[in-house]
């Protein structure tokens, strides 16, 4: 019916509008209510062309990570009033989509002579406050220098990664400095639970020894199971879609890129688990709202 006003109103001044209603089968009255509705739509379609270019912004500084879900957040959070439906028609006609995830490789390599462990997490990933209950895991991302691997601690309070570690091996120092630096940050509370796969670097006894100086349980999940570390793996696959699975052309540079995509996660990037808030709002409104109650 739209087709057939448009045509109208071109050519209404050559053949005239009763005519080509009768010809075309349309209600004269209808056509002329269509025509008065014009400035309106005109300033529907200039909206949703602002809107458009508010969510392309967004979508931009995400690294075009961001679908649907977080991008309605994110506009929320900076005080526009936008609904979920209208935002998903506006993207599908600009073609604005957000990036799929990639499965990974496992690294873990089980330790058949480690003393056993308890899993003290059980596919509970959640903690009742910061620094409490921690998850962690080695992936790898290659340069043209070889493997740069990355050792991570999250909290599951707040999906922070409190701690890393890099290096061009995958030995159980790189674990340990991991959990180390989150120790020194002061993030790592009494009492705390780290929890990972049953790879050798975690089950060692040096990581084990690095765990009991610093007053943590370890905790480990079955052998072959994602699911027992789906946060520290879900992490992981989230970081090599948004950051781009590349070749760097050194360690130096990948190991810059990381860096930087870290601090994007835990003080920019709105997480869906926690109510479209970031790791680093979640923690400090936390500590806020203790200070406040004690």
């Amino acid at each position: 019916m739209t087709c057939s006003y448009r045509f109208i109103s071109e050519h209404r001044a050559v053949f005239g509008v009763a005519r080509l209603c009768r010809v075309l089968g349309i209600r004269r009255p209808g056509f002329y209510e269509w025509l008065a509705a014009a400035p309106a739509r005109a300033e529907r379609t200039a909206a949703d062309e602002r809107l458009a270019a508010e969510i392309a912004e967004v979508h931009a500084e995400h690294r075009g990570a961001y679908g649907r879900p977080r991008i309605v957040a994110a506009l929320r959070r900076r005080g526009r009033r936008v609904n979920h439906k209208r935002v998903e028609r506006i993207m599908r006609e600009h073609g604005i989509v957000g990036i799929t995830r990639r499965r990974r490789r496992s690294l873990t390599r089980q330790d058949e002579t480690a003393a056993p462990v308890p899993d003290l997490i059980g596919r509970d990933f959640t903690a009742p406050a910061p620094g409490r209950r921690l998850v962690g895991d080695i992936t790898y991302l290659p340069t043209q220098e070889g493997w740069l691997y990355l050792a991570t601690v999250i909290d599951l309070h707040s999906r922070e990664v409190i701690g890393h570690a890099m290096a061009g091996h995958m030995r159980a120092e790189l674990v340990g400095d991991a959990i180390v630096l989150a120790a020194r940050r002061g993030l790592i509370g009494n009492d705390a639970v780290f929890h990972s796969d049953r790879g050798s670097q975690y089950t060692s006894a040096a990581f084990r020894a690095t765990l009991a100086g610093l007053g943590v349980r370890p905790s480990v999940g079955r052998t072959g199971s994602c699911y027992d570390n789906a946060v520290a793996e879900s992490f992981f696959a989230t970081l090599k879609t948004e950051i781009g699975t590349t070749v760097w052309a050194t360690r130096t540079d990948a190991r810059r890129d990381v860096f930087s995509y870290l601090g994007y996660y835990n003080y920019d990037r709105l997480h869906s688990t926690l109510d479209h808030r970031t790791p680093h709002e979640t923690r400090i409104n936390y500590r806020q709202d203790h200070a406040l109650v004690a």
